[in-house]
């Protein structure tokens, strides 16, 4: 058992960089399934997806070497078997993105059942009914998903929800299949755009169209690809919260502004400050006191779900009562109590505080939340629920006067690459204890 010991109330000063995404990386290394020439993929970070995601391909046939530290040259030449092992079971959500490019390569694929963050009732369905309609048979058998397709063809798909990964599953099915895929309603986050473009390095011929619509033509055969990929907006704008609630200064290197804008605006609204520099971004306080702000999470453009988490330690921190709706998924606020130990003084309910279309109007989700600032933290013995939550209870801690101990550290290593490492360089007391 690890767990993190963390002094806080201490500014944070210096600079860190940020590699690649974990909502980017996993889809990047199985997009390489799609060929049988070796693809390289630099800017990759060591966190557990990652590592799982090879783990999954190399017991199917795939070739792993690492050029460097961050780069690695990817290649399955022959896929020697259909089958993801149920070892996989309840680790992550990639090996239903396996399910289109084994049908391609294999005809047949079997998965196990997908684990991944407790952060509401995540169903698959959109992935199934799509995959489907492409002409691939879907069964569920022992507690696994078993497909078959001799070829996928193209068709219309409309999404009940713009999904991030059943917009993948489809764009990873259907770049092979027969004739023309229409998707209405694909979501169009940074992340998505990405594996277009990896796609279409291989010779995909995918158009992002108006109204949320992309259209895949279908071709005959796919090559290898070179990508560098995506840099992690959501580490970015965690580090963003924890210089600015720690009354610091922190140069974030490899960020890009046009994947933060909406956050970036946010930052400003409530007296944070930042500055874009050729390298990455920097982000301070300017030593004012935060102003309280009304915010409401969004599919992209909007202000995204995974930063909400951070944003509300700012809240903690800022002058008067901020009020935040969350509209993408319905039990994101479990990390809550842990805060309220803390100190903090938040409010949840199941009504929807704000002015968006939500899908969870009358359904007796806690969705909204309420914060009251400006509230001093103190340090606690905390366990992390979810790997976004997890990086928001290290931000807490750093704020927070005392000693605080995090347990659950497993959850933010799947999907960040050496935060105490980094929290240390920036003047954090952060260690590492092995029990």
């Amino acid at each position: 058992m690890t767990y993190y010991k963390i002094r806080g109330a201490q500014p944070l000063s210096g600079s860190i960089k940020v590699g690649g995404a974990k909502n980017t990386l996993p889809k990047n290394i199985v997009a390489s399934l799609l060929t049988d020439e070796p693809c390289i993929i630099s800017n990759v970070s060591n966190i557990g997806d990652v590592t799982v995601t090879l783990d999954m391909l190399s017991s199917i046939g795939t070739e792993v070497e690492w050029l460097d530290h961050s780069t690695m040259r990817i290649s399955t030449p022959k896929v020697t078997s259909h089958i993801i092992n149920s070892q996989f079971s309840g680790i992550n959500r990639i090996p239903i993105l396996m399910l289109g490019p084994l049908l391609h390569r294999f005809g047949m694929a079997e998965i196990p059942l997908l684990g991944g963050c407790k952060i509401g009732p995540r169903p698959i369905n959109f992935h199934i009914d799509a995959l489907k309609l492409l002409g691939a048979e879907v069964e569920i058998i022992d507690g696994k998903y078993r497909a078959r397709a001799s070829k996928l063809q193209g068709t219309t798909i409309s999404l009940p929800f713009p999904s991030v990964g059943a917009t993948e599953t489809i764009l990873l099915s259907a770049s092979l299949a027969e004739g023309t895929t229409v998707i209405k309603n694909a979501a169009i986050e940074p992340e998505v755009i990405d594996l277009i473009a990896v796609l279409q390095k291989m010779g995909a011929i995918i158009d992002v169209d108006v109204d949320r619509t992309i259209i895949i033509d279908g071709v005959k055969r796919l090559r290898s690809f070179k990508h560098h990929a995506l840099t992690d907006r959501i580490e970015v704008a965690s580090w963003a919260c924890a210089a600015i609630a720690t009354h610091g200064d922190i140069v974030v290197e490899n960020s890009d502004q046009l994947g933060m804008m909406a956050f970036l605006n946010i930052i400003r609204k409530i007296g944070g400050e930042y500055e874009v520099l050729e390298n990455g971004i920097r982000f301070f306080s300017r030593g004012d006191c935060l102003n309280p702000i009304f915010l409401e999470t969004d599919v992209h453009p909007g202000f995204m779900t995974d930063w909400q988490q951070p944003f509300v330690i700012l809240m903690t921190q800022a002058q008067g009562l901020s009020v935040l709706h969350e509209t993408v998924y319905e039990d994101r606020f479990g990390y809550i109590n842990e805060l309220r130990r803390m100190g903090a003084e938040i409010q949840v309910y199941q009504q929807c505080l704000g002015g968006k279309p939500c899908r969870f109007l009358h359904r007796n989700y806690p969705h909204s939340c309420v914060v009251k600032g400006q509230t001093a933290l103190k340090g606690i013995e905390m366990t992390i629920p979810d790997l976004r939550a997890g990086f928001s209870y290290i931000i807490a801690a750093l704020v927070a006067s005392g000693e605080s101990i995090i347990k659950g550290v497993y959850y933010i290593e799947r999907g960040y690459d050496s935060i105490p490492e980094k929290a240390r360089s920036l003047g954090a007391h952060i260690e590492v204890v092995e029990e």
